[in-house]
């Protein structure tokens, strides 16, 4: 599996592609950082960024994009502004038909790390361990790209039982409904 990981921002926007093999075996592909300028307007950025990942998305094909989930941040504008990335990013690959998975800093720091209240040192520590890289990824966004993309290779088989699991029980809760409904019918048909 091919996955995307994006570390979504306006001034700095992680991305990686990493590729996973037998069991928890990641190779690293690529990884960059789109960087915009504050001083230009919002839309340009959020232009730039889209560019950016549209070329991403048709040079490197992948299955899926694991991007970070917005969490409450104490600065309200710079959530906006990863949310405003986020979403641009996930429009692109809506576009292609890519599945996109969304992960909490403290479930990307849990698989990675094994403690959801890493820091970033640690995070990126553990993903030059992981990924067996010559040199520290820096900045720390495209670190964090790329614990992201080994975050979601990680936890798809799980992610993917569990939906296999909801659809499992929604189908039974449609046979049970429908059990229920016929009963209901012959017990109002039958003679009293």
């Amino acid at each position: 599996m091919r996955v995307m990981g994006v570390d979504p921002g306006l001034t700095r926007c992680g991305l990686s592609v990493i590729e996973s093999g037998r069991g928890r075996q990641v190779i690293a592909l690529d990884v960059d950082v789109v960087r915009t300028p504050a001083e230009h307007p919002l839309a340009h950025r959020l232009l730039a960024i889209s560019d950016a990942v549209e070329h991403w998305l048709d040079t490197h094909a992948p299955d899926v994009l694991a991007i970070e989930r917005v969490f409450s941040n104490q600065n309200a504008n710079t959530a906006m502004g990863t949310a405003q990335a986020g979403g641009v990013i996930a429009l692109a690959a809506a576009r292609r038909d890519i599945d996109v998975h969304f992960h909490t800093p403290s479930e990307v720091k849990a698989a990675v790390t094994g403690n959801g209240r890493a820091d970033k040192a640690q995070v990126t520590e553990m993903v030059t361990r992981i990924l067996a890289l010559q040199q520290k990824p820096t900045p720390a966004d495209a670190a964090d790209a790329l614990a992201l993309a080994i975050c979601h290779c990680w936890r798809a088989p799980m992610l993917a039982r569990m939906a296999a699991a909801e659809e499992m029980a929604a189908e039974q809760r449609r046979k049970y409904q429908a059990t229920l409904k016929q009963k209901a019918r012959q017990v109002s048909r039958s003679p009293r």
